[in-house]
């Protein structure tokens, strides 16, 4: 016991301090470390394993949908960043500039990408002749850089890790649905494997991506009760093809402009796992994407035969889960304790006794529940048991989100809720910026989306009494 409250001392409970919570929990999880340069991180093996599951699954989903992968380079110039003008003016505070190639002064400033619109646009002008060359379904994984004031692991750094797709349509209905289409792939990257439910919506004129016609976005809610844009999907229309005359032959013989999209999903996920699914005793990994599904933890592994079963049992499970084995000389409390701090979804403990009794001990990562398992059901109850938890993961979120969402139809309503139960607040909007503007002022609170599915809260504004155009989801935000 004391073996246990030493390990866990040095983790901030999250409702003391949520901030230093996560900073714990990311650093002694063996996620990531700080480099030496502010706001860049080290993402460590554990971390890079996770995130190498999650690219997996999106990757094999996005290239199910039709895409191909491609990799455009790392610098733009400055004069091809500046031919779309709300697109370079609104990356202009987190753009990164080269301005010297060795000694020398450069004779034009280059951009380290903080996105790959311009990239895209400029070769899809080369390639685009005729509609038989559409649609372009083309996305890329790469690093990205955009200098961020405050930074925090994962959530917001200088250099990050995601996929961008950038495609290219005959027509504005065609982009609309691939706007469309690819939200909904991300949505169920989120639920389906990383047991996030998540509000589908569309962003703001004032929040959209800029340069785009409109975004599309998924939003989920973090345990404190602040949300995070989980992933967004732009409908780019015909401007950047009108910046950079993208034009095309259609079957008529006219010269027509394409229809773009744009959309990313980034390590950010990551930050949302661990803020939606972690405790005070460390990460919670939702089984599907956890790098190590089960972990053996050999007991008296200095007796005759217990290590020999513990590896024949983990050449056995390999078949079926992706499975580890601890044979470390190191406390088996001790064990314990690592392992709920990296979030494996299932401990199993096997010792002498066990053996004997034909029968290992299972615990859960996300109840704490033991049981005894026979050897002779092992494999089809660790499976059943990963299904139950990643199913319970997800409920559970979607308990406490619901629990954080509350109704405003007055401005003071709004506020007392806002600051009585930190969440989403459900409320009605003019459509004015004035009013966004107003709300963020004297709440902190923000748009979040304009969910697709809409329901009337009141007939007035939440802020200005006029009449109400759309209920918005309003909530603070990382």
């Amino acid at each position: 016991m004391k073996e246990s409250k030493e390990f866990v001392k040095s983790v901030t409970a999250m409702d003391e301090d949520f901030a230093q919570w996560y900073t714990d929990i990311v650093t002694k999880a063996d996620l990531v470390d700080y480099s030496s340069v502010r706001g860049s991180m080290i993402i460590r093996p554990y971390g890079f394993a996770l995130w190498e599951n999650i690219k997996q699954a999106l990757d094999q989903r996005i290239k199910e949908t039709g895409h191909e992968n491609v990799y455009m380079p790392l610098f733009i110039p400055e004069s091809l960043l500046q031919k779309e003008k709300d697109h370079i003016e609104g990356f202009a505070p987190e753009v990164a500039w080269v301005t010297h190639g060795g000694s020398e002064e450069l004779a034009e400033r280059l951009v380290v990408r903080p996105t790959s619109e311009v990239l895209f646009c400029e070769h899809y002008k080369n390639i685009i002749h005729s509609y038989r060359d559409l649609p372009k379904l083309y996305n890329q994984w790469a690093n990205v850089v955009r200098w961020e004031k405050t930074t925090r692991p994962f959530l917001r750094t200088l250099e990050f890790l995601w996929q961008e797709g950038h495609t290219a349509h005959a027509t504005d209905e065609d982009a609309h649905e691939e706007t469309k289409r690819m939200l909904e792939v991300y949505a169920s990257v989120c639920e389906e494997l990383l047991a996030i439910p998540v509000l589908r919506g569309q962003k703001t004129e004032k929040e959209k991506f800029a340069g785009a016609k409109f975004t599309y976005t998924i939003e989920s809610l973090m345990h404190d009760g602040k949300a995070l844009q989980t992933a967004t999907s732009h409908h780019l229309g015909d401007g950047f093809a009108k910046a950079f005359g993208i034009q095309y032959l259609d079957k008529d013989g006219n010269l027509q402009y394409v229809h773009q999209t744009s959309w990313g999903f980034t390590t950010r996920v990551i930050g949302a796992l661990i803020m939606v699914h972690g405790d005070d005793r460390g990460l919670v990994i939702p089984p599907k994407v956890a790098p190590t599904q089960v972990m053996i933890v050999p007991i008296a592994q200095h007796k005759e035969g217990v290590l020999d079963f513990a590896y024949d049992l983990k050449e056995k499970l390999s078949a079926v889960v992706r499975v580890g084995i601890d044979a470390s000389d190191k406390k088996p409390g001790w064990k314990f304790n690592e392992y709920e701090m990296k979030g494996i979804p299932l401990r199993l403990e096997v010792g002498p006794k066990d053996i004997e009794n034909n029968q290992v001990v299972l615990v859960r990562r996300d109840t704490g529940e033991k049981l005894f398992v026979s050897i002779d059901q092992i494999e089809d109850r660790i499976v059943a048991l990963l299904d139950e938890i990643q199913k319970n993961l997800f409920n559970k979120a979607k308990a406490s989100r619901e629990e954080k969402t509350a109704t405003a139809a007055t401005f003071d309503e709004f506020k007392k809720n806002l600051s009585g139960n930190p969440g989403f607040i459900k409320a009605m909007w003019c459509g004015d910026r004035a009013c966004e503007d107003q709300i963020k002022e004297e709440t902190g609170a923000t748009s979040r989306c304009i969910p697709f599915e809409q329901e009337s809260v009141s007939e007035q504004c939440v802020c200005c009494g006029k009449e109400a155009k759309h209920m918005v989801y309003w909530a603070k935000s990382y």
